[in-house]
């Protein structure tokens, strides 16, 4: 192993500025070995189970995306197929795929993930404008990978500018889901929805951000975004971190520096993360939050940051890269993360969850490495 040296690291911003800062590194691989296919049959597997259960069922034989199951998976699922140089989608995300174009399809003939008929207001106007988002981010996943954007994530876009706010104090962004669950659905949550709308639209192939016809409503998303970067929740400020990499403009220099700088602040000594520190959270059964690094702080926070063009050798990059490689459960092919809302039994599906989310953060990071040639999978 190399000794650590001195280095510049320059980080893009706003897509023509940079920032240039004086980092340690430490010249090595990130990580050892990790099993990615282990991990895909884990996604795979929980994906099939979500679309089967009876509580994710929605009208018109399709299932609701979940934030903590259903997006990470459309998230990671193209990446681990790269890295293991698969050909065809897997079963499950196929399944999902078809879904959620289908509701696109029949956007006005669908039922509200949460009708206010059966859930209370505003239940129909939150779900709506949720599902706006993730449906384009789910589309957007695939597309990324073909080069070309297709009909219905052209229509899921559509759907998403129609239901943005004007006005108000979530002028730029939508209605969002909230039933008091961290960190997805919950008071600050439309922030959160905000950064994947970003996310969805700085990656949509073809130019798409760049379009004409939308550059009002983009604009009225980045100062939303950029207002509030500096007051959110440090899990927010990593999400519009990693936003801001897709689309230009989104965080000034500064911005985007402090950060990383903060994000840095909160690793724990043994290289990982915990979701504990990045926001103040609070259980509902009063039970004590898990404080041990997790694998969705540390496969978020390492994602973002090597996103926003922090390289896999910096010191606190490729500590928390190894952290994941250590960490990836060998009998299951999982990284493990915890409720915030309520102690739960790990081995309950509802105590998977945060694990679903956890494990395909954790294998978007370690696969970001492997681009840049400093970590191994099989």
């Amino acid at each position: 192993m190399k000794s650590s040296t001195a280095a510049l690291l320059t980080v893009a911003v706003c897509g023509v500025s940079v920032l240039t800062i004086a980092r340690t590194v430490t010249l090595r691989a990130a990580s050892p070995a990790w099993n990615a296919r282990a991990a895909a049959s884990y996604l795979d597997g929980r994906q099939a189970w979500w679309q089967q259960w009876p509580n994710a069922a929605r009208d018109h034989d399709t299932a609701c995306v979940s934030c903590h199951t259903a997006l990470p998976y459309a998230l990671a699922r193209p990446a681990l197929r790269r890295a293991l140089g698969e050909t065809d989608l897997a079963a499950p995300e196929r399944t999902m795929l078809t879904n959620v174009a289908k509701r696109v399809k029949l956007w006005r003939e669908v039922e509200p993930f949460y009708p206010d008929q059966t859930r209370g207001l505003p239940k129909s106007s939150e779900s709506r404008g949720t599902e706006a988002v993730l449906n384009a981010a789910v589309l957007v996943a695939r597309d990324a990978e073909r080069g070309t954007l297709s009909d219905e994530a052209r229509q899921a876009f559509a759907n998403l500018w129609a239901l943005q706010f004007k006005n108000g104090d979530l002028k730029g962004a939508w209605a969002w889901l909230n039933f008091h669950y961290e960190p997805w659905e919950s008071n600050d949550s439309a922030y959160f929805g905000a950064t994947l709308a970003a996310l969805a639209i700085g990656q949509a192939p073809g130019g798409y951000a760049a379009t004409p016809e939308i550059q009002d409503q983009v604009k009225l998303l980045r100062e939303y975004l950029q207002k509030r970067a500096d007051v959110e929740t440090l899990f927010n400020r990593v999400m519009v971190l990693w936003a801001s990499s897709k689309l230009p403009a989104l965080l000034t220099v500064d911005q985007q520096r402090a950060i990383i700088d903060a994000a840095n602040a909160k690793q724990q000594n043994d290289g990982g993360w915990t979701m504990a520190t990045l926001g103040s959270w609070k259980r509902v059964d009063s039970t004590a939050l898990d404080t041990a690094s997790d694998g969705y702080a540390t496969g978020l926070i390492t994602l973002a940051l090597q996103q926003a063009g922090v390289p896999p050798t910096d010191a606190h990059v490729g500590k928390g890269l190894a952290w994941l490689a250590g960490h990836q459960d060998a009998s299951t092919g999982m990284w493990s993360a915890t409720s915030l809302n309520k102690q739960r039994d790990p081995a309950s599906d509802a105590g998977k969850f945060m694990s679903d989310a956890a494990t395909a953060y954790a294998a978007l990071a370690l696969t970001q490495a492997r681009v840049s040639g400093s970590s191994t999978d099989r």
